[in-house]
């Protein structure tokens, strides 16, 4: 992290104003070098500058350029950033001359990376500064500050101390056992100890599952025979004319997805080809297509024809779905019907159409009170927001609860030290007290170069 490093922090696009951010020992002086103003390495820290950027004695932009001096910036390196016009041309120009003045261009994330590194953030934080750029609800902005300012940072924190205090009494009772103001460490103090944590990571796993609906929404796949209806549902939900709707049997045979906002949760909808044996290639592989999507979606809405008289190939794929949550939505309730509604007393049924669009609220409520959306809204949003950090979690309560069995099996307390130890420092890795590289790699790969 020896280099000064330079991006362009805003959209790349035609608009009033572009930042151009640098970072690193070299920052002040490189930018100094081409500005046209005030002796930038002489003015004070967290202060702002009007001139011009100049380049081989032409003037390229009018600018206002911040000074931040280290170790008061996101960094904790000098930063300067340039405020110019937000023309393209103009953007890239003090760019390249940043980078033909001794700059080298960022990689994607790098700024965050060495806040990172340089101790400003942790990883949950760093991690929730990328969410914080990418939130599309006001849910899933809650959830990116929240961790930001370390809400579930200190969670983490405070479990690690308790099981680093625990290992530190149970080494001092082993090496030291003469000392009579140490707290001696037994069974009957070690257990509920242990108990508490591990349900501490369990309320932390439950609640991960807000986290993943909160940042990523909830994948929702209509499902059903060819023409019962899919895609006219899907295009009333989206309030849009997405799928191509007919009477012909099979007309979808690709996916077709959209998103709609539901209490703040992001709803990621699928219409998918009508399940059905055929022997036309391309519907065949639009069937398998919607096979696979039922499997990793978090909610199906099962469609079923009202007029229908025989259910028997919906009754098995229904049973094809598994434990997975499923919603019955009986369209075309308009006409007379012929279903024999008994045969699925064992689902969550909604009657509808989409002429007169009944039972689609009705579809969103059921939605709301399956994921609990209306007291997600109200809790506290400290929760778990990655595949990674839920990894580490789980295997940490792994950790744990094996050592409360081996607690209830008569091992002695110092071999539950290795225990100990083996949680706090999985735990360390969802913060970021230990890591490795490639792993680092692939989180800051996901941000913007400005970032």
């Amino acid at each position: 992290m020896d280099s000064t490093i330079c991006a362009v922090s805003t959209a790349l696009g035609n608009g009033a104003i572009s930042i151009i951010r640098c970072s690193g020992a070299e920052a002040i002086k490189i930018v100094n070098s081409v500005f046209l103003g005030k002796n930038l390495e002489q003015v004070p820290s967290h202060t702002i500058h009007y001139g011009f950027i100049t380049y081989q004695n032409e003037k390229v932009d009018e600018v206002l350029v911040s000074i931040m001096r280290s170790p008061k910036t996101f960094t904790t390196e000098d930063i300067v950033e340039i405020n110019s016009h937000g023309g393209i041309a103009t953007t890239n120009k003090i760019l390249e001359v940043l980078l033909a003045s001794g700059c080298i261009l960022a990689e994607a994330g790098e700024f965050t990376k060495r806040a990172f590194l340089n101790g400003r953030i942790d990883l949950l934080e760093a991690e929730a500064v990328g969410d914080l750029i990418v939130s599309e609800t006001e849910s899933s902005r809650k959830l990116a500050i929240n961790q930001i300012t370390g809400s579930l940072s200190n969670k983490i924190n405070n479990i690690r101390q308790k099981l680093i205090s625990l290992q530190a009494n149970i080494e001092v009772n082993i090496d030291y056992p003469e000392y009579d103001d140490v707290l001696v460490i037994t069974e009957d103090i070690l257990k509920p100890t242990l108990i508490n944590i591990i349900e501490e990571l369990q309320h932390l796993l439950i609640d991960s599952k807000n986290g993943k609906i909160i940042k990523n929404g909830i994948d929702v796949a209509i499902i059903g025979q060819p023409n019962v209806g899919k895609s006219s549902i899907l295009n009333d939900l989206l309030e849009e004319n997405k799928a191509i709707v007919t009477n012909i049997p099979g007309t979808t045979r690709d996916i077709v997805e959209g998103k709609i906002f539901l209490n703040g949760i992001i709803l990621n909808i699928v219409d998918t080809a009508g399940l059905r044996l055929t022997n036309d290639q391309v519907e065949k592989i639009g069937v398998e297509k919607s096979k696979d999507i039922s499997k990793t979606a978090d909610l199906i809405i099962y469609v079923i024809d009202n007029t229908t008289e025989k259910i028997s190939v919906d009754l098995q794929n229904l049973q094809n779905l598994g434990d997975k949550p499923v919603i019955v939505f009986i369209n075309k309730d308009d006409i007379k019907t012929k279903l024999d509604i008994n045969k699925l007393k064992d689902y969550q049924v909604i009657f509808g159409n989409t002429i007169n669009e009944f039972g689609l609220e009705k579809l969103k409520t059921k939605i709301i009170e399956i994921f609990n959306l209306e007291k997600i809204e109200t809790k506290d949003f400290s929760y778990l927001s990655s595949a990674r950090q839920v990894s580490l979690v789980s295997k940490a309560l792994m950790v744990i609860e094996e050592s409360l069995n081996n607690l209830n099996m008569g091992i002695s307390i110092d071999l539950i030290s290795i225990d100990l130890q083996n949680c706090y420092e999985l735990l360390g890795e969802i913060i970021g007290e230990t890591y490795k590289e490639d792993l680092l790699d692939e989180l800051f790969s996901k941000f913007c170069l400005g970032k």
